[in-house]
């Protein structure tokens, strides 16, 4: 094939794509992803908005690539409302291994330290209580909090480590699932900012062996459970017009706020930027809707009005 032939050809394959590319659409909704083993959050942010031509989207946290499970996403409108769930309680199982310690605190760093497992289930329990409730955590290095600018885990990767200031978190609950000699599953119920590394490799320190986390799974955030997830592999079996059916309203997001409904009076008003009388007794944040749909978040400020803090647009 001679070289006009070739470049023809490249120019009918760049118009079939361009002729093929795909139309993002105005997706509004909350999508609960089962997240895989292995991909990092962001990857799987992006695969579940191609999978629905989302035009906007966003996730509310991320997860580590070994970790799996919840992960909810948002399309749309329902990305004004992500940053309300960082600071949700987190529920995760987590599996140890104990007599290994790693650099990073999980399976995928390097073996820095090996002890002999000498404890039973009896011990192993009776310890728990110690690391439940408001505790401090040091920060693990492998971790994106920055400092200069620069995530610490690039730092960890070039063999430097820098002080880190221990961080007060709350254990809600820490439960012994199985044990079998040097493994035990946990389920852990969390403040936001919770390590889980760091939670393993403190119960290592506490029983002399070290430790480190081999499995991750996140079954709740705050009153989003793992039960109502769905997974990449399914909604790529399904047809687009399908996908929808797995789409949570915008709203769900703040299910555990305080919900306000408005007259037409009000809702104009509010719309508009201005403050509104609320119910009384209520304060701090909120949800506002008409007598139809979600308006937006709300907050009664010290002037005991309700003023509008994010808006959805209305079509």
């Amino acid at each position: 094939m001679g070289r006009f032939q070739t470049a023809l050809t490249l120019l009918f394959f760049k118009d079939k794509e361009l002729q093929q590319k795909r139309i993002w659409k105005p997706i509004d909704g909350v999508l609960l992803l089962d997240k895989p083993l292995g991909m990092t959050s962001n990857d799987a942010l992006q695969k579940a908005r191609r999978l629905f031509s989302a035009a906007k989207a966003g996730h509310t946290g991320t997860l580590d690539p070994l970790a799996t499970g919840l992960l909810p996403l948002c399309f749309g409108e329902a990305t004004k409302f992500s940053a309300d769930l960082l600071d949700a309680d987190k529920t995760y199982v987590a599996r140890l291994k104990f007599g290994v310690a790693t650099d990073s605190g999980d399976a995928e760093g390097q073996v820095i330290a090996t002890g002999s497992v000498q404890f039973d289930e009896t011990q192993l329990r009776t310890l728990l209580p110690r690391f439940t409730g408001d505790i401090e955590q040091v920060p693990p290095m492998y971790s994106a909090l920055k400092r200069d600018g620069r995530p610490l885990y690039e730092l960890a990767r070039q063999g430097i480590e820098v002080e880190r200031l221990p961080r007060a978190v709350t254990i809600h609950a820490l439960e012994l699932l199985e044990f079998s000699g040097d493994e035990a599953l946990l389920r852990v119920a969390c403040s936001k900012g919770t390590y889980i590394r760091t939670l393993a490799i403190d119960l290592g320190e506490a029983l002399g062996c070290g430790a480190h986390l081999i499995g991750l799974r996140r079954t709740e955030v705050g009153r989003l459970r793992l039960e109502q997830a769905v997974t990449l592999e399914k909604l790529a079996g399904l047809e687009e017009s399908e996908r929808g059916a797995y789409l949570l309203a915008p709203d769900a997001l703040l299910q555990d706020l305080p919900r306000v409904d408005l007259d037409d009076a009000a809702q104009e008003r509010f719309l508009h930027g201005n403050p509104v009388l609320p119910p009384a007794g209520l304060s701090g944040r909120c949800r506002v809707y008409s007598s139809t749909h979600l308006l937006g978040l709300g907050e009664v400020r010290q002037d005991a009005k309700l003023w509008p803090k994010r808006l959805v647009a209305l079509v």
